[in-house]
């Protein structure tokens, strides 16, 4: 399989598909264009950032993107990681896989910061297993940096 290009989709593009660009970007380095976006985009979750700072990754300047802003002549793989809600159509000639996870933000749960940040992390550690497999499948060897 060869790809020039990959889509991490959600709905607010706030947490899971953020942990999913900042992540494949430090592993395929410029191999592979990386983007995300959401069909609701709301702003990049501070769980999220810091469950990336932990692992080094300084995601700061991130921002939520809306999925209409993204030409869909330039992504080769779209990958969705919605589980419960809806996720975003992507028109396109784009590979569509779902790495469907539970949303780490549990708003409807009454969570100290520390459990609350334990569900990002497992979040984190889920999609940068996925990314590791999708590099091996892309034939990119060693991680990029």
């Amino acid at each position: 399989m060869s790809i020039d290009s990959v889509l991490f989709l959600c709905v607010a593009n706030s947490a899971r598909s953020q942990m999913a660009e900042a992540l494949a970007r430090r592993r395929f380095g410029d191999a592979v264009r990386v983007q995300s976006a959401g069909s609701a985009p709301t702003r990049v979750n501070p769980y999220a950032l810091r469950a990336l700072a932990e692992v080094g990754i300084d995601a700061s300047g991130q921002h939520s993107k809306s999925v209409d802003t993204i030409d869909p002549d330039g992504v080769d793989l779209v990958i969705t990681l919605c589980a419960e809600e809806e996720c975003p159509v992507f028109l396109g000639r784009a590979e569509r896989r779902s790495w469907a996870m539970p949303d780490p933000d549990r708003k409807d749960e009454a969570l100290t910061d520390e459990e609350r940040l334990a569900h990002f992390r497992t979040a984190r550690d889920a999609i940068a297993a996925r990314i590791e497999a999708l590099a091996a499948e892309l034939g990119l060897g060693e991680p990029a940096g």
